[in-house]
């Protein structure tokens, strides 16, 4: 030991250069409030960077408007359900629009708002997009096939909310059979549920955007 200089304990430098291990990235919490008639009214900067629009092209329009086609298909229930004081919030999977050609999925949360004579006077809006606006709806440069005629088929309705029954009945096979090629779909596309597969598939490029009805993209199908 140098004289006059302070000896400091061996094991804090050890422990000081241990690499710290990597942290998971945060992902943003977009928010928006919203008036009884779903318009919005309220946003904070998360949201319109997701979406990628300025305040004065949304507000005032519907929540929908920045959302997907596909999103009609399952929101309004859950806004009926609020409206009717079934429940006081409710979380579904969405995928929603990044400015007017690019999607992301979302999981978004919805919580009433209730005025003095207990009805529904607004919404918040929470909303957890999957990735960042840098990194979303990238589409493989040469993008593998993942389904075959019948999976692309069976996709594309459930995309649309057609039932199993549906299905079974449009492409002429059991139920058992829709359910066997969802099952195996569900699987190939890491998907917890239906909406989830359709989520996913919107942001793998696999199911066109900005068109209605949904069609596979045919890079995607052998």
């Amino acid at each position: 030991m140098v004289s006059g200089l302070p000896e400091f304990p061996r094991t804090a430098a050890r422990r000081d250069r241990r690499p710290h291990p990597p942290q998971p990235p945060q992902h943003a919490t977009c928010m928006a409030s919203l008036d009884s008639g779903l318009r919005i009214e309220g946003a904070n900067p998360d949201f319109f960077r997701h979406v990628a629009r300025p305040s004065t092209e949304i507000f005032g329009r519907s929540f929908y408007d920045v959302l997907h086609p596909s999103a009609r298909n399952i929101l309004p229930k859950h806004f009926t359900h609020l409206a009717n004081g079934h429940g006081s919030r409710f979380v579904e999977r969405v995928v929603a629009m990044r400015g007017h050609d690019a999607v992301f999925s979302a999981e978004i949360t919805g919580i009433a708002i209730k005025g003095e004579g207990g009805d529904l006077s607004g919404v918040v809006v929470l909303m957890s997009p999957d990735d960042e606006p840098s990194d979303a709806a990238e589409r493989p440069a040469k993008p593998t096939p993942m389904l075959t005629a019948l999976d692309a088929r069976i996709l594309e309705g459930v995309a649309i909310g057609a039932s199993t029954v549906q299905l079974a009945s449009r492409l002429y096979l059991s139920r058992q059979g829709v359910e066997y090629h969802v099952g195996l779909m569900l699987r190939r596309f890491k998907a917890p549920n239906r909406a989830a597969l359709v989520s996913r598939a919107y942001s793998m490029g696999v199911l066109t955007v900005g068109s209605w009805p949904p069609r596979a993209v045919p890079d995607f199908v052998k």
